[in-house]
């Protein structure tokens, strides 16, 4: 909602102390707003009345539809999402699930749990990230792996197509590359098939591909900090990416990779830095985290994510997959709304068995763990205070815990235009909330390994 007043406010030309004052009588609404306050449903109900009753005309004609008015009091619904945008593609949605549920701290716990099983050989511990996201995850991964190996070098590749996410990535790795001199981090927009081994597939990709090199000088995290904030201009300038008119899914414009290291470290590093046209494929560990959506075809998660993934594996390497598995809290909200709407159709043993008939003969080479559900499945929560939920629910938490639970079953934004218009989505999260003191989520791990060879 700050980002429709503020979107609204600069389009108008309105103050927003003039905004609060027009629509409720008070000029402080939307400072108040931005340090969290909570407001009630019916301040809510008159902001969005508002905000649809005095849409600019550009913004109208724009969408290409008029703004929906509320009707008896009801929360105006969103504009329907352009073809090809998805729910879960919404920055300011994913930054809202981030901040006030627990998965990724959670996932990198479960993550590093499985340091205990590497083997890694010279000249480096190596590490791919199929979609480090924010970086909450990597950080924490990275972490971990000092302080079981503290002196061992370190090449880590991260994937990621969006810009925001690679810019929030950045801003983490100053920390990581103090503490962990002897690391070389590698950041790339290219796809699964292609990102373990740095290399486009195609010739046009190949010829248009952006390689840029930074080694950063001192030896203070404020010193890299501010070197890798001097990079944002160029990724502003080439991380960008478009929709795929054929499957709906981002691509990138142009295929990039940056490698980051530490001028003081150049001579060990150089044996594993990257370079075009010699770069290895041989993970230690990769971390396949919520890489595909839970609605594609099992046949499209093995075959284009997790099946290259694995063949990326050197010998004693392991990859841990985690994606969504339902029967929480979550989907209890969903159901509700959308009575058998399911998301979550599969399960780990589902993925395992089309990964081995997707490897075919090669299947042999590799271990493939589903685990039990006491060590595969986990839980994470939404963050609430202990009082939050024991008696009348603030609106800011049930719009919080509505965004977590359409966030975690993907629910696209033309489907949620037609619930928000009565309210009856607040009223099933009030229940759900109340009934379980709480929400949280389930989240399976699988594990693939390589074998080693014999001796």
């Amino acid at each position: 909602m700050l980002g429709e007043i503020r979107e609204f406010c600069r389009q108008t030309q309105t103050a927003e102390s003039t905004f609060g004052r027009l629509v409720v009588n008070d000029g402080k609404l939307v400072s108040r707003l931005r340090d969290g306050a909570r407001i009630t449903t019916g301040t809510l109900d008159k902001v969005r009345a508002y905000l649809a009753e005095h849409q600019p005309a550009s913004t109208a004609a724009s969408s290409g539809s008029p703004a929906v008015k509320p009707q008896n009091g009801a929360v105006a619904a969103p504009a329907v999402a352009p073809p090809g945008f998805r729910f879960f593609d919404n920055r300011q949605k994913y930054l809202l699930f981030v901040s006030t549920c627990s998965e990724k701290s959670e996932v990198g716990n479960r993550i590093s749990l499985e340091l205990g099983n590497l083997q890694p050989a010279p000249p480096a511990l190596r590490i791919f990230d199929a979609g480090v996201g924010d970086g909450t995850v990597l950080s924490r991964v990275m972490r971990a792996v000092h302080a079981r190996f503290p002196t061992m070098p370190l090449y880590v590749v991260a994937k990621e197509i969006s810009y925001e996410d690679v810019r929030l990535m950045l801003e983490k790795m100053a920390d990581r590359l103090f503490e962990h001199p002897a690391t070389v981090l590698v950041v790339t927009n290219l796809y699964y098939a292609e990102a373990p081994w740095l290399t486009p597939r195609s010739v046009t990709s190949a010829q248009g591909l952006i390689w840029k090199d930074v080694t950063l000088t001192g030896n203070t995290a404020h010193g890299f900090a501010e070197q890798i904030g001097e990079l944002e201009g160029f990724l502003a300038e080439n991380w960008r990416a478009g929709i795929s008119p054929t499957t709906g899914n981002p691509v990138y414009q142009r295929p990039v990779i940056l490698t980051l290291r530490r001028e003081d470290h150049s001579f060990l590093l150089d044996p594993i830095m990257p370079r075009p046209g010699r770069v290895m494929a041989d993970y230690d560990l990769v971390i396949a985290s919520q890489p595909y959506r839970a609605r594609a075809s099992v046949e499209f998660k093995a075959s284009k994510v997790v099946t290259p993934l694995v063949k990326s594996l050197r010998p004693g390497g392991r990859l841990i997959g985690i994606h969504s598995h339902g029967k929480d809290p979550g989907i209890e909200i969903i159901d509700q709304v959308w009575p058998g709407d399911d998301p979550f159709k599969t399960d780990r043993y589902a993925i395992l068995r089309q990964v081995k008939h997707e490897l075919g003969a090669a299947a042999r080479h590799y271990n493939f763990n589903a685990s039990s559900d006491a060590r595969s499945i986990f839980r994470y929560h939404m963050h609430t205070l202990p009082d939050e939920v024991s008696g009348p629910i603030g609106t800011s938490t049930l719009f919080a815990a509505w965004n977590a639970a359409i966030y975690v079953a993907q629910i696209e934004d033309n489907r949620l235009s037609e619930v928000v218009r009565d309210g009856r989505y607040l009223e099933a999260t009030d229940r759900v909330l109340k009934k379980h003191g709480g929400l949280w989520f389930n989240d399976e791990t699988y594990v693939i390994s390589r074998r080693r060879a014999p001796a």
